[in-house]
């Protein structure tokens, strides 16, 4: 077993035990994987809700049940698994998808198009606007931080081993991937910058945290979760700029044929993660134990 798959847990009892990695390592494919999830999640979010006329409020619902499935299968997981680990990161970003359309829209012209009047069974939307979602939603987040920071577990993401950390980890996502969407939403629907300009803005400030990786002064897990709400709006405004009619800024790929083919690229990329993870694990043999040395006898 790799060295990096093995971890001190040192949550649950002073004294250290072996335990196994359940998270990834951040690194350049973690972010592209994060991106092709996010942009999937805003077209299949799209496509149940709007193309199959679910409505957001059903579809949340469903979605959020959906994410309770896999966020189960990865908790349950004793090491770590890409096909689980990027199944609860694509559940969290359709499910935030539907969410924040629910806290933020209405049953208005603005946001029902070709000329429906509503969207599925039960509410509409609340109606919220996008300026109050996502303050409720960064209080939110700030909350799960807060008690996160208190609770006195690492925010590392290759050191988080237990439970009630991975818990943390995982409520973090969900209210990041939800914020992220509703920034998303407002850069491409209401800022006027349209779908190019709210991505080549969002990319920017991610440059922005790439060169603050250099800055000693700036820790690098408030860089990481920096990132991890911005990939969300470039998702989404990729997602948008798949979809949406070409009259209005977009590609009009529909969502069906663009979450298919997201969907296809994703897969492919977690096959090659989940090879390349038993091939690590193959060629790393586990630690000799030392026998233990018998008593000389004088």
């Amino acid at each position: 077993m790799p060295q990096s798959q093995v971890l001190a847990d040192h949550d649950v009892t002073s004294t250290p035990k072996t335990v196994l990695k359940k998270l990834p390592e951040v690194t350049l494919a973690f972010w592209v994987m994060k991106i092709a999830a996010t942009t999937l999640g805003e077209t299949a979010g799209d496509l149940f809700s709007q193309t199959l006329k679910l409505g957001y409020f059903l579809t949340t619902i469903a979605l959020f049940l959906i994410f309770v499935v896999t966020l189960v299968v990865q908790l349950r997981s004793r090491r770590y698994n890409p096909f689980f680990y990027w199944t609860v990161i694509l559940s969290t970003s359709t499910a935030g998808t539907t969410l924040s359309d629910f806290m933020n829209r209405d049953a208005s012209a603005a946001y029902l198009s070709n000329g429906s009047t509503s969207l599925g069974w039960g509410p509409q939307g609340l109606g919220l606007g996008y300026p109050i979602g996502a303050a409720i939603l960064v209080s939110v987040l700030l909350a799960v931080f807060a008690y996160w920071k208190l609770s006195g577990m690492t925010f590392r993401i290759r050191d988080i081993v237990t439970f009630r950390g991975e818990a943390l980890f995982w409520s973090a996502i969900l209210v990041s991937n939800t914020l992220g969407t509703s920034m998303g939403d407002f850069l491409s629907d209401s800022s006027g910058l349209g779908y190019g300009g709210g991505a080549l803005l969002v990319t920017g400030a991610l440059a922005v945290l790439v060169v603050l990786m250099k800055a000693p002064a700036v820790p690098n897990v408030l860089l990481f979760w920096l990132a991890f709400v911005l990939t969300r709006p470039l998702g989404a405004t990729a997602g948008d700029f798949l979809t949406k009619p070409v009259a209005k800024g977009g590609l009009d790929l529909g969502t069906t044929g663009s979450s298919l083919v997201l969907l296809a690229v994703l897969l492919g990329l977690m096959a090659f993660l989940q090879v390349q993870e038993r091939g690590t694990t193959t060629r790393v043999a586990p630690a000799p134990v030392p026998e233990p040395v018998p008593p000389r006898a004088d």
